[in-house]
């Protein structure tokens, strides 16, 4: 387990759209753009082997930025395919804020962060007392229904809180923006809360009164 002193003030980043990392989550990636190749063989090198996820967007002008939150994962897992390709697997740390982008000579992003307002993301899993998780899970079958989704139910019913809501948050259908809020949820309680938003919302067929 990382502890406070463990976390560089400087790690590789990789904007993805969509890729939603949380701490304790398992995230898996396929590399294959030369730059993220190069990050990648990099970050096997480092003690720590962190790579950030963070989500760019564009600004209405059109220029790509990258959102002040996002996720490290330790890279865990990393397999070569016989045509050079990186199918690898972050194991999720902790959230961190970007402070500003690093110059170098690397073909990747790299950005200055700071982790002090994410300690609780270093501790142990977090629990959530007022789970309703009878009436989570049949809006969630109802939810994987309208979806066409399948799952393990029975593995879905005996995982965690953490695991259960972190698991949801990372691999539902949301949309970028809805995955960011997710993951700038303060607490279990809180991404639990958005979570149900977000669904009951897609159960309404997107009715914008529903998120007011």
């Amino acid at each position: 387990m990382f502890s406070a002193s463990d976390l560089p003030d400087t790690i590789p980043i990789f904007p993805l759209p969509g890729a939603l990392l949380l701490p304790r989550g398992r995230l898996p990636l396929h590399i294959f753009e030369p730059r993220y190749l190069a990050m990648v063989e990099d970050t096997m090198k480092q003690p720590g082997r962190l790579i950030g996820m963070v989500q760019p967007y564009d600004t209405p002008g059109g220029e790509s930025r990258l959102h002040s939150i996002g996720c490290a994962g330790r890279l865990t897992g990393f397999n070569e395919t016989d045509d050079g390709r990186y199918m690898i697997t972050l194991a999720g740390v902790s959230r961190f804020r970007v402070v500003k982008e690093v110059e170098g000579f690397q073909p990747y992003r790299r950005c200055e962060v700071r982790w002090d307002a994410f300690g609780r993301d270093l501790g142990p899993a977090e629990r959530d007392p007022e789970f309703d998780r009878d009436a989570f899970m049949d809006m969630l079958g109802r939810f994987f229904e309208d979806q066409n989704l399948k799952t393990d139910w029975e593995q879905l019913g005996e995982a965690e809180d953490e695991l259960l809501i972190n698991s949801l948050s990372m691999l539902c259908p949301f949309e970028p923006e809805d995955r960011q809020a997710l993951l700038e949820a303060p607490s279990l309680s809180t991404r639990r809360e958005t979570l149900v938003t977000l669904i009951e919302y897609a159960l309404r067929g997107g009715d914008e009164e529903v998120m007011q």
